[in-house]
């Protein structure tokens, strides 16, 4: 580590009004799900892994698939975190072997954890992440040292774990749900590796997600939008409320930009706690911005001091946004800002950002034209994925690609996306829970008109017939496809292009 360099706050003044003046519905999105590549094919250290190529043991790994599958979908949620809490108790709490970083908020969540566990790698600790949805292979959810745990490893997990959730879900009034069972296995396999800290996205609220069983020294509140309303509230206030459950007693919790009422709530409930607040905007935040290329380059203001010429290999201000949390996340981790007045070695931290990836966030995966994933599937979403698109591409010609799950708000989602696409193509992807393709199209004719909008219910016919719209007028060199709406889209589509 080194001493921060002598500078004036007077930089970092005038960005806090910029900050504290932001839009929040345009800094974050989703992080969504994991990297989308070129049609020829998957390339090295593509962090998606594919189905195991064993026969033997890809027959292993769906059995267990199916035994999960047969458990209550992330969906269907009884709020408790009594089962959870115990498994964990005839685990032997394994939760407790290692110090963790808990992440909630609407969006952008998994961009963030992946930033902080590439700090935390960088600077020589073994990282356990845990996220979620995958896009692929379930694999995907259990990370260890930036890499999914292998097939092998994720089976002997499950294995060695079964007999005591068996146990749990013949004393429980219901049985462990998948998710649950899942956030079993991550705690476990990373006491077993063992990791050094684990970076724990929640999967939904957080008082009483399954993940909540930790007691993070660290929670990381990522902007709160509304999304899951039914299960959370209506106001971003309430589901603030919901949300503040992971800050724990004497904690330090990093706030991105918040609305005022979740803002309100999530600060009563670090005073109640007596935990440690810091803000972005004003106790840390971004300094300056510019794109450049494959990215962009950031001076970020930590708690500690300031990190210049940091390069971000990815598109979108909200990105930046989540840098500027994670690092602020990372630095309270070891105890800067509180403990200590110093900054991170910022080479280090320049290494570490320039290795970042965020899967499935305005991933290319073609050229002529240009074929764009993006996991975006809420209107808040939609429209930090909509200002991305617009600063990071020139495009003439946009086509959108567009299915989405039937408890979004799938007409705020298309609107948010209007002013940037040309034409839209609506379709549907594999999940069961995918909007009916005609009570999208209706809802895309309301916002986009009869004459933008296309119907093509499979999905690989969507993404045919939207490069030939793209096409069109011979405006190859600025034509682009955004295929987006949910994740299970944009992991359809990766296979498919994949297949390619």
């Amino acid at each position: 580590m080194s001493e921060p360099s002598d500078h004036s706050d007077d930089q970092f003044d005038d960005i806090v009004d910029a900050e504290t003046n932001r839009d929040p519905d345009l800094a974050v999105i989703e992080a969504g799900s994991r990297t989308l590549r070129t049609q020829g094919g998957q390339p090295q250290g593509d962090p998606v892994p594919s189905r195991p190529e064993d026969p033997e043991l890809d027959k292993a790994l769906r059995e267990v698939e199916t035994e999960l599958s047969t458990r209550w979908g992330e969906t269907k949620l009884e709020p408790s975190v009594t089962r959870i809490a115990a498994l964990m108790d005839v685990l032997g709490d394994p939760q407790r072997a290692y110090p963790s970083i808990h992440i909630t908020g609407t969006n952008g969540k998994t961009s963030t954890a992946r930033m902080i566990e590439a700090l935390l790698g960088a600077f020589e600790l073994r990282t356990g992440r845990y996220t979620s949805p995958h896009v692929q292979t379930i694999t995907e959810r259990i990370s260890l040292d930036g890499a999914p745990i292998s097939a092998e490893r994720f089976i002997e997990t499950y294995q060695d774990i079964k007999p005591y959730v068996e146990l749990v879900d013949a004393r429980e009034e219901y049985r462990l749900s998948f998710f649950e069972v899942l956030t079993g296995m991550a705690y476990a396999a990373f006491a077993d590796a063992p990791v050094d800290v684990a970076v724990v996205e929640v999967g939904m609220g957080g008082t009483w997600d399954a993940t909540n069983v930790i007691d993070a020294s660290v929670a990381v509140v990522t902007p709160i939008d509304l999304d899951h309303t039914d299960r959370l509230g209506e106001t971003t206030g309430e589901i603030a409320g919901e949300k503040s459950g992971i800050i724990k007693q004497g904690a330090t919790v990093i706030l991105a930009q918040q609305p005022v009422d979740a803002a309100q709530v999530l600060l009563k409930k670090a005073v109640e706690v007596d935990a440690t607040v810091a803000r972005e905007g004003m106790e840390f935040g971004i300094v300056s911005r510019e794109v450049a290329v494959g990215g962009q380059l950031l001076t970020l203001r930590g708690l500690g001091g300031e990190y210049d010429n940091v390069f971000l290999p990815l598109h979108g201000a909200y990105q930046a946004h989540n840098a500027a949390v994670a690092l602020a996340a990372v630095e309270a981790f070891f105890g800067i800002g509180a403990e200590h007045a110093r900054t991170l070695d910022p080479d280090t931290v320049r290494r570490a950002f320039a290795q970042v990836a965020s899967p499935g966030r305005l991933e290319i995966v073609r050229s002529s034209p240009t074929v764009i994933l993006d996991a975006a599937h809420n209107p808040h979403g939609a429209r930090a994925t909509a200002e991305g698109v617009s600063e990071a591409f020139g495009f003439s010609r946009l086509i959108g690609v567009v299915s989405t799950s039937g408890d979004k708000d799938a007409k705020g989602l298309l609107e948010a996306f209007e002013p940037i696409l040309a034409e839209v193509v609506i379709t549907a992807n594999s999940n069961p829970r995918a909007t009916d393709v005609d009570a999208l199209a209706a809802a895309a004719v309301e916002v986009f008109g009869e004459d933008r909008v296309v119907v093509e219910p499979r999905l690989d016919d969507a993404i045919e017939a939207a490069i030939t719209l793209a096409e069109e007028e011979a405006e190859y060199g600025g034509a682009g496809v955004l295929v987006t709406g949910s994740i299970f889209t944009v992991g359809d589509a990766r296979l498919l292009l994949r297949r390619g």
